[in-house]
């Protein structure tokens, strides 16, 4: 029977077991372990520095092991909307069972970490993120 194309319903579960044995997308730092409508959930296990650049998407963080820092730089916004250079930066510890928020577009990146690091990313939104 010819029809529209149907997708896939979302895997409803993904271990940390599952994630580790995922390979990464070719060309990315991390590895695609779900995915529906915008939402995308991958995993990040970078080694010794992390090689993010900023994203299109907003984006969600849920640390699974280790410990370090979190640098996101502060930016402005004026009433445009039209984003001014970056204005500083903000750094937090962070460690397992932390969350951390990232607005499209924003520097940011995970510095001196443990070697047992590793994340969750959840992408979600429209290109460009959502707006308050």
């Amino acid at each position: 029977m010819d029809g529209p194309e149907v997708p896939a319903p979302a895997k409803l579960r993904v271990t940390t077991a599952d994630a580790r044995l995922t390979p990464n997308d070719v060309g990315r730092a991390t590895a695609l372990t779900m995915a529906h409508g915008t939402m995308e959930l991958r995993w990040f296990a970078p080694k010794q520095a992390d090689p993010q650049t900023p994203h299109d998407r907003d984006e969600l963080y849920i640390v699974i092991s280790g410990t370090g820092t979190f640098m996101r730089a502060v930016e402005s916004h004026p009433f445009d909307d039209t984003a001014l250079p970056i204005q500083g930066e903000e750094r937090v510890p962070f460690g397992p069972g932390d969350a951390l928020f990232v607005a499209a577009g924003t520097v940011h990146r995970f510095e001196n970490f443990s070697d047992d690091f590793a994340t969750w990313i959840i992408f979600y939104g429209p290109e460009g993120g959502e707006h308050r």
